[in-house]
């Protein structure tokens, strides 16, 4: 379990992609976020960890929706009652379609049901007394955001950033020059302290990224 000040943060890997889920929550509240939820095992073992933490109020949250982030909506819904989704809006084709999200193509088709809450950058949102902002870091996918809370210093970036690179934008809807703006916009200007938790690979800091990422560092001198 990682810890923020209040805010609390348990990540789970799924074995095939290495895809991070993650359940967000702050200490001495029910409400909880589990974010972007994967393959199994992963749906199995958020579901051990919200009840084994009181979790009660739940909303299942996404940065994008690629397959390998929205794989564990049904599981989790089948377990855990008919949880709201809240989705970036641009992400919405994705989000129902196996055929959108790039899936069908792998033999392995994953769709979800249609999110209840659709959010876009600028807006905010709340988890227990923390504010959180939604940030534009499409690129790697049509409508990826990132969700950041100032008061924890910790980001929710999805497969937009990493610790040691950057999302891929090979896809037919990635735009790597989109991508690459968002993060020196939106990314890289967050406080060096901050913590960006990725939707793949380790955490790290924006000051240790600025630094210590090959990947990015080159990508941005092209």
């Amino acid at each position: 379990m990682n810890r923020h000040g209040p805010l609390r943060i348990e990540v789970y890997n799924d074995p095939l992609f290495y895809e991070n889920g993650m359940v967000v929550w702050c200490v001495g509240e029910a409400e909880a976020w589990i974010v972007d939820p994967g393959l199994p095992p992963q749906p199995d073992q958020m579901v051990e960890g919200v009840r084994s933490h009181g979790l009660t109020r739940l909303a299942i949250v996404l940065t994008h929706c690629h397959a390998d982030h929205i794989a564990g909506i049904a599981p989790l819904r089948e377990r855990l009652g008919e949880i709201s989704i809240v989705c970036p809006r641009r992400e919405l084709p994705l989000l129902t379609s196996a055929e959108e999200n790039l899936s069908a193509g792998l033999g392995m088709p994953v769709a979800a049901p249609p999110a209840d809450q659709v959010v876009e950058p600028g807006e905010a949102l709340w988890l227990g007394d923390l504010n959180w902002v939604v940030l534009d870091v499409s690129g790697h996918s049509p409508g990826g955001v990132a969700y950041y809370c100032a008061q924890a210093g910790v980001a929710l970036v999805g497969d937009a950033l990493f610790a040691e690179g950057i999302g891929r934008y090979d896809f037919p809807h990635s735009d790597r020059e989109r991508l690459l703006r968002n993060i020196e916009e939106n990314l890289l200007a967050l406080p060096d302290g901050t913590t960006i938790y990725p939707g793949h690979g380790p955490p790290a800091t924006i000051g240790q990224i600025k630094v210590a990422n090959l990947t990015l560092l080159s990508e941005l001198s092209r």
